[in-house]
């Protein structure tokens, strides 16, 4: 059996960023838990904002298709990420981006994120309470009813366990 390969990919790029600190130590606790551990800056995958016209005009840049091959060859992925005003920042968003364009001849567009399992971590001095649970909802295009409603019940499911943690959390904060 191959050895498990995980991919921790920190999401600043800032002299001192408590989250690439976080990120080399999430790698370090990875490699302790016999996981082959690749980190690495984006600062070393430069990109274009993304832009539809531009992918057009030029394709889409090889740093981004040299990052999805990198994906490609791990098992897991770790972001770890600044959040900015409520959601991850320029430089991780950009990079989706362009990396979810990148199609080579044999797979289907963004195949990369479907075939491997995916972290994310943060690290922050705001002190804000952010509960533990996370919807992440799958074929979300074959996920609603006629009346906008979750079909199956495992999303159901998914999606009240996340209503009720931030309704008790929220009570509790009152």
């Amino acid at each position: 059996m191959s050895s498990l390969k995980i991919l921790v990919i920190p999401g600043s790029l800032r002299t001192g960023s408590l989250n690439a600190r976080l990120a080399a130590t999430a790698a370090y606790e990875l490699a302790q838990a016999g996981a082959e551990v690749t980190r690495i800056s984006l600062a070393d995958f430069p990109l274009p904002i993304f832009d539809g016209d531009l992918q057009n005009k030029s394709g889409v840049p090889k740093n981004a298709v040299n990052l999805k091959r990198m994906i490609g060859v791990h098992h897991g992925v770790l972001i770890v990420t600044p959040e900015y005003n409520s959601s991850v920042p320029p430089l991780v968003k950009n990079t989706i981006d362009w990396v979810s364009r990148v199609q080579d001849a044999h797979e289907t567009r963004g195949q990369v994120f479907r075939e491997r399992a995916f972290a994310i971590a943060a690290a922050s001095e705001s002190h804000a309470t952010v509960i533990p649970n996370q919807l992440a909802l799958s074929f979300a295009g074959q996920a609603y009813d006629d009346i906008d409603r979750l079909k199956h019940p495992a999303d159901v499911e998914s999606l009240g366990a996340l209503v009720q943690q931030l309704i008790d959390v929220s009570q509790r904060m009152m």
